[in-house]
């Protein structure tokens, strides 16, 4: 049976293996170690999916801008999610992805932005970005890069720049 609940000390060098397993690179690990040593970190949402004790998926959220001429609205980025490979494809991420949003809300994030697969994330109700104006700091494909409001009206007159910490150019 699978349990989610907020990672702790003891599952940290699991993350990473799982992380970098799903990705087939650390960029991901070292980003999620980079978010975690910084003052953005939000404990209760970095996310681990157990089963039978052993951490099998893991999901973070963290603080972002987005940026207009007058002004700056917060908002959370999804980034990363990671299934360990052998139990992908068996809706660990999915139940991921549902609990994190939950939390987000929760905790009062009404903005969630992602930069993933459009037809995995629209599932969720994650939208296009450039829909509401916002544009990403880099180059990706437009379809890519979504956002989804966790309160009603959450995006209404937000627009801009999506900016994300430093930390995540450097890995």
């Amino acid at each position: 049976m699978l349990t989610f609940s907020s990672e702790t000390e003891d599952d940290i060098a699991t993350i990473r293996e799982v992380v970098t397993a799903a990705f087939g690179q650390t960029n991901e690990a070292q980003l999620v170690e980079a978010i975690r040593n910084s003052p953005n970190f939000i404990p209760e949402l970095s996310i681990v999916a157990k089963e039978d004790g052993n951490v099998v998926g893991h999901i973070l959220f963290s603080p972002i801008t987005i940026e207009a001429q007058e002004q700056i609205s917060g908002a959370g980025a999804l980034a990363p999610l990671a299934v360990t490979p052998a139990r992908q494809r068996q809706a660990i991420g999915t139940q991921l992805v549902q609990v994190g949003l939950s939390k987000c809300r929760n905790l009062g994030h009404s903005i969630v932005v992602v930069l993933g697969h459009p037809q995995y994330y629209r599932r969720f109700g994650f939208q296009t970005a450039s829909k509401f104006g916002m544009q990403a700091p880099f180059p990706v494909p437009d379809e890519a890069f979504m956002v989804f409001e966790l309160m009603p009206d959450a995006l209404k007159n937000v627009s801009g720049i999506v900016r994300y910490p430093t930390y995540f150019d450097e890995v």
